[in-house]
């Protein structure tokens, strides 16, 4: 009986230990992606072109970062795929940045989103510094907001302001809100 018993604790403690290490496999994983992922960040934010007029986007799973968004220069596409292949922790990528085509008529729109935007209310402050929090694409005359607000006045306020320029067939509203009051 006392044998039956040493091994049934034997196999408990085993199984206890063998528990605990893959929970700390798991918890090194996340750390590890997490770590990856501010990489991958810290290299698309600080692209040479990247501007206010440029969105991306990435998801990284079991070492595949798939890239997406859209940019207006097709440089800025091929540099974000090589900036983020030498990330250790990156196996694959896959780059699905849509370059938006060549327009006068969008150039136009951009730059008049920008300032319309920049101009109202408190909405200027999203526009300082080298990365800004709004993102302004434009395809074809369709207007999508892209990026962080610190509110949702914030954000309604940039789609009704948007949706007044001149020249736009649509706004859509992407931007997302960082705290609710």
């Amino acid at each position: 009986m006392n044998t039956i018993k040493r091994r049934l604790v034997a196999v408990v403690a085993s199984l206890a230990i063998l528990a605990s290490t893959a929970f700390v496999a798991a918890a090194q994983q996340r750390t590890d992606d997490m770590r990856t992922a501010n990489k991958v960040r810290k290299e698309l934010v600080t692209l040479p072109y990247y501007g206010v007029f440029d969105n991306l986007a990435y998801k990284l799973e079991d070492g595949t970062l798939t890239l997406y968004g859209q940019v207006v220069d097709a440089t800025t596409r091929k540099d974000a795929e090589r900036r983020v292949k030498k990330i250790e922790g990156v196996d694959r990528v896959v780059n699905n940045i849509q370059v938006l085509p060549l327009s006068g008529f969008d150039n136009t729109i951009r730059v008049r989103t920008y300032r319309t935007l920049a101009r109202t209310g408190g909405l200027y402050r999203y526009f300082l510094g080298a990365n800004p929090s709004i993102h302004i694409i434009v395809n074809r005359g369709n207007v999508a907001l892209e990026g962080v607000v610190s509110n949702k006045m914030d954000s309604q306020l940039a789609y009704i302001t948007a949706r007044g320029v001149p020249g736009t067939f649509s706004v859509t509203n992407n931007l997302r809100v960082e705290k609710d009051n």
